[in-house]
């Protein structure tokens, strides 16, 4: 390939950021500032080329250390790693935490989805922008999965290090105070906030969040830790497999499918090296559990990460974590150089001749990347971009080999499993939907947070749990992707085939209750802009019909040019459209909340 560089050159700054992650350069070839150097043929192409999945950690160490990528600094991280900078160009700009612009080293993420817009977030945003200078740049941002504190705002403060501050829920004070003055931010809450049931003895899944140190691998084992992983060791990789298809247990970011039957397609493949990759990236609008997970209970994502790895026939395992998540980095980073440290990651782990390590690859904001295969694109250092399949993951995923993705919720589920054995944890639920299930409510309810629930418990049942307040006027199950249900519907049981039933979906375990001081046309239009703006826009379908989709709920909401039932006619034909011919689930699914709150709530009525 021809590789086109320009004359801008990097700073010092720039270069030192790209330097601490990749080393220093051998050659001018690759940016070295050396006269002597010969530069009529280059030298370490190919083992340049096979660091391209350095690409996305290169474009964060630039931004981290300036705010900003600028043209010298991506051709620098281009000759490194002999990508066309071209291509690097399409990748820093494809994520929204990036800029290829000038602006200042502080961003201030304020979330305006649908949660913090129902709690104020129009109304913080301008206080906001009115209280601070032009040294800080304020972004509205997708939701930053912080719903049961809404609103909410992240402050990214670029540096070395780089530094951040949440202030949720925030008022202009203090997010203006965690944008000017990270440091003297207050401390976030503890993760057992989010969690109303903490401490209580029928929890499975959260029952070490708020009762163990999550910084303390000690700690963690004497409540249980590693207690999984040994006994996996004594099942052998089948026996595990074997176990987990017993269980029942199938994936809890949403499209349930059976775990054991991903395991063992991953572990029967011929073709090594295998991967494992904890999918961290959740970004559904109202999703929250996984970063109550990863920042109370981080040793136990390890050690499910490393039985998973176990029965796969897997030695190196990705942990892809969404770029909004700065404690939960911290709490992974520190939990994995513990385990390390102790034997229980790395080239002979618990003393079994069994080698498995894990490392971060930090997502930078885009929805998509949710998706597994565009979550492999993203690792590999290309547009994350969803492939065609087949072939599936099990068989060509990550680096085009057997790759088995989970989320963090599934694999967690795995702990219980080896520890109660599979038909103990399969007695909990019902018969097609076995275990617990964690559950993400937020919206207008008085102890918004994580519940812990077993499969089968019906929506009012969670609710009442939560305190819905008076004047309930929709329920959203599945988040954006998800469904509207009316306030006589409470009775769905919390199934995978309940929900299906009742003609709506579980989703990830959203619920986001909208009492009636929620102006419903205008959620709807947010949920349309949430698409508009997350489509990759590689197949024609989502995206033009996520445009389309928003500039009719524009008109409806207006009430200007085309009459509603036009738009709404309109609507129906644009969803079927990126229902049937969309290549992933964002498209397929961009219609959804939309077409049911027409259909149950006669929203436009």
């Amino acid at each position: 390939m021809d590789l086109h560089f320009g004359d801008s050159k990097p700073s010092d700054d720039e270069r030192a950021a790209v330097d601490a992650l990749l080393g220093p350069p051998e050659s001018s070839w690759e940016g070295a500032d050396r006269s002597d150097a010969d530069l009529r043929w280059a030298r370490g192409g190919r083992a340049a080329r096979d660091r391209r999945d350095l690409l996305l950690p290169g474009l964060h160490a630039i931004n981290d250390r300036i705010g900003w990528i600028s043209e010298g600094a991506l051709d620098y991280l281009c000759r490194r790693l002999t990508v066309p900078p071209s291509e690097a160009y399409g990748v820093a700009t494809f994520y929204a935490m990036f800029s290829v612009k000038p602006r200042p080293a502080t961003v201030l993420h304020v979330c305006t989805d649908l949660a913090c817009a129902a709690a104020g977030a129009a109304d913080l945003c301008a206080g906001v922008e009115a209280s601070l200078g032009p040294g800080v740049h304020v972004e509205r941002s997708p939701c930053l999965g912080l719903c049961e504190r809404a609103p909410a705002a992240l402050a990214i403060k670029a540096g070395d290090p780089v530094r951040t501050a949440v202030s949720a829920p925030a008022t202009v004070h203090d997010a203006v105070l965690a944008a000017s003055a990270p440091d003297s931010a207050p401390e976030e809450p503890a993760a057992a906030m989010a969690v109303p049931q903490a401490g209580s003895d029928d929890l499975v899944l959260l029952r070490r969040i708020g009762v163990v140190d999550p910084t303390s691998l000690d700690d963690y084992r004497a409540h249980g830790g590693y207690t999984a992983l040994r006994r996996a060791f004594e099942l052998g990789p089948a026996g595990v497999i074997r176990e987990v298809s017993d269980s029942g247990l199938v994936g809890r970011g949403g499209a349930a499918f059976p775990t054991g039957r991903k395991w063992q397609a991953t572990a029967s493949q011929p073709d090594h090296p295998h991967y494992v990759v904890c999918n961290a990236d959740e970004s559904e609008p109202g999703t929250f559990k996984d970063r109550v997970l990863m920042e109370g209970d981080p040793y136990a994502l390890v050690e499910a990460m490393t039985i998973a790895a176990y029965a796969t026939g897997a030695h190196k395992g990705y942990l892809y974590l969404r770029g909004e998540y700065p404690r939960a980095l911290q709490r992974l980073e520190h939990a994995i150089a513990q385990a390390r440290a102790r034997g229980f990651l790395g080239d002979d782990v618990l003393g079994q001749g069994y080698a498995f390590d894990i490392e971060i690859r930090r997502g930078a904001g885009a929805y998509i990347c949710g998706e597994e295969t565009a979550l492999f694109n993203s690792i590999e250092g290309y547009r994350g971009e969803p492939r065609s399949k087949p072939p599936f993951p099990v068989e060509k995923g990550l680096f085009g080999k057997p790759t088995v993705e989970n989320n963090v919720e599934t694999l967690v589920n795995v702990l219980p499993i080896l520890t109660m054995g599979a038909p103990a944890y399969a007695a909990i639920g019902t018969a097609k939907s076995t275990g617990p299930k964690l559950f993400c409510v937020s919206g207008s309810v008085e102890r918004p947070g994580i519940y812990e629930l077993p499969f089968g418990a019906t929506l009012g049942e969670l609710l009442e749990l939560a305190g819905v307040r008076d004047g309930l006027r929709a329920v959203l199950l599945g988040g954006a992707a998800g469904g509207f249900v009316r306030p006589d519907e409470l009775g769905i049981p919390l199934t995978f085939e309940g929900t299906r039933e009742a003609g709506t979906t579980l989703g990830s375990g959203v619920v986001m209750a909208f009492d009636d001081t929620v102006p419903l046309p205008r959620l709807l239009l947010r949920i349309a802009e949430f698409f508009r703006d997350e489509s990759c826009g590689q197949c024609v379908p989502c995206r033009v019909g996520t445009v389309r989709q928003e500039e009719a709920l524009h008109r409806i909401v207006e009430r200007t040019g085309v009459a509603a039932a036009d738009d709404i006619a309109l609507l129906r034909e644009v969803g079927r459209a990126m229902r049937d011919a969309s290549i992933c689930g964002l498209g397929q699914t961009a219609w959804n909340a939309v077409e049911s709150a027409i259909d149950r709530l006669g929203a436009y009525e």
